[in-house]
């Protein structure tokens, strides 16, 4: 297998690695993860609730703020992990990281009736379902191992 292709127009094309692929799928989650709230901001209300404690229907306390923080670390690292980890425990952690983020993302529409948030809900369960197919296909060796 060639490491690039050329095209019928002349351009080259370049072979990406999964490790790549994974990484580049994680830190466009992560942008899209963080724009949607960031975005959310913007909708009347939520500054004041999150003045008076609430993001919601959850007070806002260490605990609440350190879950959130573990929400949003875990892809964040997938971008490293998914270029450094060994091949085989790349797969799998991409996979199971992937499969838990899902239900996650679906579940942060409880309540949600502005658009952003199903689009971005969707672009991003779109995006894990790249990470699990580019992760469950990941090339094989050919030779005797």
């Amino acid at each position: 297998m060639s490491s690039s292709n050329t095209t019928k127009g002349g351009l080259e094309d370049i072979d990406v690695n999964a490790k790549l692929k994974l990484a580049a799928l994680w830190t466009s989650f992560m942008f899209l993860y963080v724009y949607v709230d960031i975005i959310g901001f913007y909708k009347p209300g939520t500054i004041e609730d999150i003045l008076l404690g609430k993001v919601f229907t959850f007070e806002i306390t260490p605990t609440w703020a350190l879950v959130a923080l573990v929400f949003v670390t875990l892809p964040g690292l997938m971008i490293f992990l998914s270029l450094a980890l060994p091949a085989r425990v790349n797969r799998w952690t991409n996979i199971v990281v992937a499969i838990l983020y899902i239900p996650f993302t679906l579940f942060n529409l409880a309540g949600e009736s502005w658009p952003h948030m199903y689009f971005g809900a969707a672009v991003e369960v779109v995006l894990l379902a790249l990470v699990l197919w580019y992760a469950w296909k990941w090339p094989r060796t050919t030779g005797n191992v």
